[in-house]
Formats: C-alpha cells, sequence, structure tokens
C-alpha cells in the first residue's frame, strides 16, 4: 500500500504543482483583488473597497446586459449543437458506407483554433456575403451580417455550432456504441419501431453522454472569447459582447482590476451553479443498461 501511495506522489505532485501556480493561487488572488479599487500599475496603491465592486456589478448596465446575451445565446446553441451532435451520431453508426468519413469531416472543424475559426467566418459572413450580394444583386438574402446588430449575434450561434457539434457527437457515438445489442434486439422483437426504439431505450441510456455533453456545451458557451473576439469583436455597438469579454474590457481595456475581478468572480459562481444543477439534474435520470 505504501508503494502504491509513492508512485501516486510520483506521478501526481509535478501536475499538482501547475496547477496550484496557475489556477488555485491566481483564483484566490482574484478573489482579494475584488474588493480592493486599482488600475492595474505595481506602482499604484490598492485601495480596500469592501463590496462596493460587488454593488457596482449590479448596477452596470452593459455587464447585465451582456449577461443577458450571454445567457440567451447559450441556451439557444446548447440545444442546437446537442440536437445536430445526437443526429450526426445517430447517422454515423447507422449501417452506412461512408460513416467513418462522415465522422472524419463532422469532427475535423473542432480541431480549428477558435481564433483562426472565427477570422475564417468574419470573412465569409462579412465580406463574402457582401461579394455574393453585389454578384447576385440580392441584399435581401446575402448582405454583412456582422454588421446587423441582430445577425451578428446569429452569426456566433452558426459559428459556435459549426464548431462544437462534431465534438460532442464523438461523445454520443462512445455512448451509443456502448448500448448492449442484447436491449436492442430485445426492443425489435418486441416490435417497437425506430422512433420508439430511440425515446424509450437508446436516449434513456445515452443520459451520461447527455450529461457530458451539455456540461461541456454549457461551460463553453458561457465562457466564450474567442471566437468571440475574432468574429464580431464585441460589436456592431457592443451587440455581440459577451460576459468574458466585457470582463477582459473591464480589466485591460479601462484598467478597472478590482471591478472587473469583481465581475469574474460573480461569473465564476454563476457557472458554477448553474452547471452544478445540470450535471445533478441529468445525472439522476441515468440508467444501468
Amino acid at each position: 500500500m505504501k508503494m502504491k501511495k509513492g508512485w501516486y506522489a510520483l506521478f501526481v505532485v509535478p501536475l499538482m504543482i501547475p496547477f496550484l501556480l496557475t489556477v488555485v493561487v491566481p483564483f484566490f488572488q482574484g478573489i482579494g483583488y475584488s474588493f480592493v479599487s486599482w488600475n492595474g500599475m505595481a506602482k499604484t496603491a490598492k485601495v480596500f473597497v469592501g463590496f462596493q465592486n460587488y454593488m457596482a456589478v449590479f448596477s452596470d448596465k452593459r455587464f447585465l446586459a451582456s449577461l443577458v446575451r450571454t445567457t440567451l445565446f447559450t441556451v439557444v446553441t446548447v440545444a442546437i449543437v446537442n440536437t445536430l451532435a445526437l443526429a450526426f451520431a445517430l447517422w454515423t453508426t447507422s449501417r452506412i458506407k461512408a460513416r467513418n468519413a462522415g465522422r472524419a469531416m463532422l469532427f475535423m472543424p473542432y480541431l480549428i483554433g477558435g481564433l483562426i475559426l472565427g477570422y475564417v467566418w468574419n470573412y465569409i459572413l462579412g465580406y463574402g456575403m457582401s461579394l455574393v450580394a453585389n454578384a447576385t444583386n440580392n441584399s435581401t438574402l446575402f448582405f454583412n451580417w456582422l454588421s446587423n446588430k441582430q445577425y451578428a449575434l446569429y452569426a456566433m450561434i452558426v459559428v459556435a455550432t459549426w464548431q462544437m457539434a462534431g465534438y460532442m457527437m464523438i461523445i454520443y457515438i462512445a455512448g451509443l456504441e456502448a448500448i448492449s445489442g442484447d436491449v436492442l434486439e430485445a426492443a425489435q422483437i418486441d416490435g417497437a419501431s425506430g422512433w420508439r426504439n430511440l425515446i424509450s431505450i437508446k436516449l434513456p441510456l445515452l443520459m451520461p453522454s447527455i450529461t457530458i455533453c451539455l456540461f461541456l456545451t454549457l461551460s463553453n458557451c458561457f465562457k466564450i472569447y474567442d471566437v468571440n473576439v475574432s468574429l464580431t469583436g464585441g460589436g456592431p455597438a457592443n451587440a455581440t459582447e459577451m460576459i468574458s469579454m466585457n470582463i477582459y474590457n473591464e480589466i485591460f481595456v479601462k484598467s478597472n482590476f478590482g471591478l472587473g475581478q469583481a465581475k469574474a468572480v460573480v461569473f465564476f459562481f454563476l457557472v458554477a451553479l448553474i452547471t452544478f444543477f445540470q450535471v445533478r439534474m441529468t445525472s439522476n435520470k441515468e440508467v444501468e443498461c
């Protein structure tokens, strides 16, 4: 037993040290900064202001607007991503000949970095759509999405869905392939149709995969920043500024480190609370095959 603990320590401790230095320590430092007024300059004194920054967070209309916008973006994107991912998983686990090629093509967008992805789609939905509009004289269907307040948010949903659906598909495929063939065969013998098989057999047994996918998409959508900054930059007129970008701008553009850290702490506990209840709710519905 002592030898096993020694081996555990040998492999775990070298990983725990950078984790503590880069995640845990900065997290508690950030909580400390949220109680002071400071512009981030080393020569500037930190002034303790107590909960004043937290009170300012909930009176910041721009932050509250970004919170509502991020919540809307998250709800819509999570629903679309998981629906498409499950559909892709069902398609690529069927008996079609091109299923392996389909898996590769659908997963490929996830391999592209968020910044690069945003710049590529910025060209397509901005300059590219304008070129098509000029060539076809049809500005009703083809126009610069990124210059329109409403469609710029739709553009972010499209890009985020295109990026994440393939990755979630892989998790659903793993869940589908883990379902016992005997269970599916018994359902088929009992006369269950394809739709009834999906609703009554596959979905209940897929709950572990659904729990993971919902957790990943919820957290990723709430924390989205790279696609936001490269696709829209928060524009037009801050119409697509998400919470992460709002916090970044507060700290590094406006140099309000105390207020920005207070926003970050509020944001952390908000996402942690939502994902905790989501995991608990979906985990309670998991069944064994």
